[in-house]
């Protein structure tokens, strides 16, 4: 059960693909409206589980990675395991179905 912490380009190797466990990152930025809708059900799933570790990226304060991973629209949520990308989400979603898409990395 945690918290959503932000990563920048700086530390996205150590927090995201270095982690033990799989890490969801939310590439988001402020001037989106979908991104805010999507807060709440990200901070929810955040604290009621304790499988994947949620984080957020600003896109526009961090171009580097988000461009690597080629993150074209906002929101997209990657899941990252083991180092490498293994899902990517784009948009926003209910805590229903995020929930299911995100089942292989729930349970």
């Amino acid at each position: 059960m945690g918290e959503i912490r932000d990563v920048t380009d700086d530390d996205f190797r150590e927090t995201v693909l270095e982690s033990d466990r799989p890490v969801l990152v939310d590439f988001w930025s402020v001037s989106c409206g979908p991104c805010r809708m999507l807060a709440p059900v990200l901070e929810d799933l955040a604290r009621a589980q304790d499988k994947l570790v949620v984080v957020k990226m600003d896109v526009a304060e961090n171009p580097r990675t988000s461009s690597e991973y080629a993150v074209s629209s906002i929101p997209t949520m990657n899941v990252y395991s083991g180092g490498e990308l293994v899902k990517t989400i784009v948009g926003a979603k209910s805590r229903t179905t995020l929930n299911a898409e995100l089942a292989d990395f729930l349970e």
